[in-house]
């Protein structure tokens, strides 16, 4: 009997039949990334129902040097949860570990498996007069344990920070099978360095997340969605700036979208309208949001004080014209815009995504610099930049020249291009991964271009958490 089969039984034995699979049927849909651009193979797909029955799986892996791979909903952006092509490895769903703890209203938190959906987590919270500030167009599929180990960011970042910041304590399997346990919250716990802290991003690779306490915050009781039309990024940003002045606390979201991006949506979307009849450069969504216990007079306030912040803005040039959403449902017309920025991009074919931030004063010249310099080193190509300008980062497309292979492009130039503007984020001092992670997409770019210092402590503490590499390898660095 081959070490393989060995482990299979073993294996089996341990997780039971609702444990483990070798069907390819049911492992054919995990073992190609969400975006089609990896595609793996696995020994079988197992799926342990609790972190005491993960443990001695990892356990199990390490007494026979097989590699895992952890996966949440299977939802991420480069390729982190994906198995190697040669079938060698376990892939291990965390999605059973799904069980949601009662929230605690006075505190504000909530302790969930790793295999809870974030679409789950918004409705559980909202049916307590709570929410969780944290969403993306993924939220229906997007898992807890996959949103802490690549950091995710979406829409709120602006005002209430990343995954990382609403991690109050975490649990989670060991390299060896132990599991580090911490999830009571402490205020004050300075017991040495913060160690959950070295699960958040690390993408599966220091340790298996397998539940977490997170922070909620009150439901909103009034939101003001605004679309902004602006002549240029830099003018957005001033935009941004003033209503950060005047609504302090209150503007949630900040996403900017240029004019052609905006028509690719209407393309894409035949019935949705665009908000203002004006054609501008640059598009502006804002969202400022009032909560459900704020004083008596807030809500009406907020959107007086919107509708002030715009009047001054329109008046001073920096915008061209803006509209406020009039109910529930044209605010969530405006979302759809944004939302569907990246399925029409890639109805209009071929194109190479760059997940970039640089600090956030300079967006606009980085954007208003480098587009024109690329299209015209890549003649034909398109450089479309959307995102979210309130936290310094966008989504940079350079979109392909019309006729090209597909294949041919993404082999050739699509790599080419990428280099380039990922050498030229390093240089105005940015980031190759804002909030989509590194995993297999951006490891070789990470390589190349990471400090060596910080490269070198990444590589240590992954040698000292787990020596015999069999998390998660291939992901995030060599």
């Amino acid at each position: 009997m081959s070490t393989f089969d060995t482990f299979l039984a073993e294996a089996d034995a341990l997780l039971g039949p609702r444990g483990l699979t070798r069907d390819a049927d049911l492992t054919a849909p995990w073992t190609t990334d969400w975006r089609g651009r990896f595609h793996g193979a696995c020994l079988a797909l197992a799926s342990p129902a609790d972190t005491a029955q993960l443990s001695a799986l990892v356990k199990l892996c390490a007494a026979h040097r097989l590699a895992l791979v952890p996966q949440g909903g299977n939802s991420g952006m480069s390729g982190g949860a994906t198995p190697s092509p040669d079938g060698k490895q376990l892939l291990v769903s965390l999605r059973r570990m799904n069980t949601m703890g009662a929230i605690d209203v006075a505190e504000q938190r909530v302790t969930c498996g790793a295999g809870v959906v974030l679409q789950s987590l918004h409705e559980a919270a909202e049916a307590q007069g709570l929410r969780f500030p944290l969403t993306l167009g993924g939220k229906g599929s997007a898992t807890i344990g996959g949103l802490i180990s690549t950091n995710a960011g979406g829409t709120q970042v602006l005002r209430h920070g990343s995954m990382r910041a609403m991690v109050l304590g975490i649990e989670a399997v060991l390299a060896s099978g132990q599991v580090y346990s911490a999830l009571t919250p402490l205020r004050k716990d300075n017991r040495g360095f913060d160690l959950k802290q070295l699960f958040i991003g690390a993408e599966g690779t220091l340790g298996i997340v397998t539940a977490a306490t997170l922070q909620l915050v009150p439901a909103i009781g009034e939101r003001v969605v605004i679309w902004a039309a602006a002549p240029s990024l830099g003018a957005a940003r001033q935009l941004l700036q003033r209503c950060e002045e005047a609504l302090p606390g209150a503007v949630e979201g900040f996403e900017v979208l240029p004019q052609p991006c905006l028509d690719h949506v209407l393309e894409y979307l035949p019935e949705a309208r665009a908000p203002l009849a004006t054609r501008a450069p640059w598009h502006v969504l804002i969202e400022a949001v009032a909560p459900r216990d704020a004083p008596a007079g807030s809500a009406t306030d907020l959107r007086d004080q919107c509708e002030a912040a715009l009047a001054s803005a329109l008046e001073d040039g920096v915008i061209l014209d803006a509209t406020i959403a009039a109910s529930e449902a044209q605010a969530e017309a405006f979302w759809t815009l944004r939302e569907s920025v990246s399925p029409a991009e890639r109805a209009q074919g071929p194109a190479v995504q760059h997940d970039i931030s640089v600090p956030v004063a300079d967006m606009p010249r980085f954007i208003e610099t480098v587009s024109p310099q690329l299209e015209a080193e890549w003649p034909g190509t398109r450089a479309v930049a959307f995102g979210h300008l309130g936290d310094g980062n966008v989504h940079f497309h350079m979109i392909a020249p019309q006729g090209v292979d597909p294949a041919t492009w993404y082999a050739g130039e699509a790599k080419a291009i990428s280099a380039r503007v990922h050498d030229l984020v390093t240089q105005w001092h940015g980031s190759i991964s804002a909030e989509h992670g590194i995993g297999q997409l951006k490891r070789d770019e990470l390589a190349r271009l990471a400090d060596p210092v910080a490269l070198g402590l990444l590589r240590a503490v992954k040698s000292a958490l787990d020596p015999q590499g069999l998390l998660n390898p291939g992901k995030l660095m060599n």
